[in-house]
């Protein structure tokens, strides 16, 4: 990295944050795949959390996308109209329901598995990284350049891909990605919280056009492509967590916006 580009970065990375171990603070039972989701006293499982949600606030969630910070509001009132009693008997006939013929089915536990994402670590709350994010740690690793068509016949392409996301975002503090991620989202993802009078310094920093489309191009769209968490801890600062397994679909959620 050369010393103006170094400079550039400089600009937008945080001050020092103290130090966490996520290793210690990830909530997982032994054994589990997903840490549960503490609600009103209760620890629910991703599929307990989708079924409450479902049977109280399905139509309420479907539109716009709620934050998360919504979900979990709409969570807690699913647990005190339900309660525990409730949401056990609803339970098995909710994991019947095929997500494929009721949407609401496979929207709620797309929310649940967010959920289950962001009290992921004790002390901290986590998200998926945005297309942004995981394009900006793309371009700032050494994968080559390739035409869309021609990079998806490689045999290879997803272990490239792995192998670049993990490079790119130890190329810069995380909250160097995030705010260059939130630039490529406005640039190519059209969100609305574009900033304007600093995007010069996102194009001073990623200065190639191309490379900028290509990375975003290939996680956008595609989101079988495993990428890590983004940690927010309570004590500051950012971190990169683990790589979560994928949501019910089978997919990684990649939003174009943060969802916190």
């Amino acid at each position: 990295m050369t010393n103006p580009t170094e400079a550039l970065y400089a600009q937008v990375a945080p001050s020092a944050a103290p130090v966490s171990s996520l290793a210690e603070m990830d909530r997982r039972p032994a054994g589990e795949d997903f840490p549960a989701i503490p609600v009103m006293g209760l620890e629910l499982t991703v599929t307990e959390a989708a079924a409450a949600l479902f049977e109280t606030a399905a139509d309420e969630l479907a539109v716009p996308v709620p934050d998360t910070d919504t979900l979990y509001d709409a969570l807690n009132g699913a647990a005190r109209t339900l309660g525990p009693a409730g949401i056990a008997g609803i339970t098995p006939t909710f994991e019947d329901l095929p997500g494929g013929e009721f949407p609401e089915v496979a929207d709620c536990r797309r929310f649940a598995y967010r959920l289950a994402l962001s009290f992921w670590y004790e002390g901290a709350r986590s998200r998926p990284m945005t297309a942004g994010e995981v394009g900006v740690a793309i371009y700032l690793s050494g994968l080559d350049r390739y035409r869309m068509a021609e990079f998806r016949e490689l045999p290879r392409r997803k272990l490239m891909l792995a192998r670049a996301i993990h490079e790119g975002v130890t190329a810069v503090p995380t909250e160097t990605l995030i705010r260059l991620g939130a630039f490529m989202s406005g640039e190519f993802g059209r969100t609305a919280d574009r900033d304007r009078d600093r995007e010069w310094l996102y194009k001073q920093a990623l200065p190639d056009y191309h490379r900028r489309r290509f990375a975003f191009d290939l996680v956008r769209w595609d989101r079988s492509q495993p990428a890590p968490l983004i940690v927010r801890p309570d004590a500051g600062g950012y971190l990169v967590g683990l790589t979560p397994p994928p949501a019910p679909d089978g997919l990684w959620l990649r939003s174009a916006r943060t969802e916190w």
